[in-house]
């Protein structure tokens, strides 16, 4: 996941690869995955399903569902190419697929990937986080003279935090492997 809309196409793949949704549905469950503080605006979410439908990976219908205004409102399905494109995407494991947002929604959609790419996408993060927490030891070790205290206080959090996710990984890397 590259970017920002790279993550949302494959969310958004992921979602209608489970049943066919109306936008704000769309925008409902992705605000489950992506969590209460990182909102998604219908201002982003219409865009990439625009793009999504020009380039033939969703297709649009008109539901009777329109709730109190009796609008119709319009409703996404994956097309054959947008079904191929999810599968090419839960089949890829690349350093994105383990990087911060490439990870959680990655593992959003865990039961679709190969059991064999959870766990190197687990393997990878893994490393990814060992990494993170080497360096966070060393400048709290270091820590040079002069240094805001809120700043190494944050450091020590940070530490404290990739250390758990380091530990569920490896229960969740045990669990696969069996």
């Amino acid at each position: 996941m590259r970017s920002r809309s790279e993550s949302l196409e494959f969310a958004l793949l992921g979602l209608l690869s489970k049943d066919d949704l109306h936008g704000y549905e769309l925008r409902k469950r992705m605000s489950a995955i992506y969590g209460p503080f990182r909102a998604l605006s219908f201002s982003v979410l219409y865009p990439q399903l625009r793009r999504m439908s020009d380039a033939g990976l969703i297709e649009e219908s008109f539901g009777e569902d329109g709730g109190l205004s009796r609008r119709s409102r319009i409703v996404y399905r994956l097309s054959d190419a947008g079904k191929a494109r999810f599968a090419k995407l839960t089949d890829t494991v690349s350093p994105d697929t383990w990087e911060d947002e490439g990870f959680e929604i990655r593992f959003a959609f865990f039961g679709p990937t190969s059991r064999t790419n959870r766990v190197r996408i687990l393997e990878g993060r893994h490393r990814r986080l060992k990494e993170r927490a080497e360096i966070l030891r060393g400048e709290l070790e270091k820590s040079p003279v002069g240094i805001d205290k809120y700043l190494e206080e944050w450091r020590r959090h940070s530490l404290e935090s990739a250390e758990r996710e380091i530990a569920w990984l490896e229960d969740m890397i045990k669990t696969e492997r069996k």
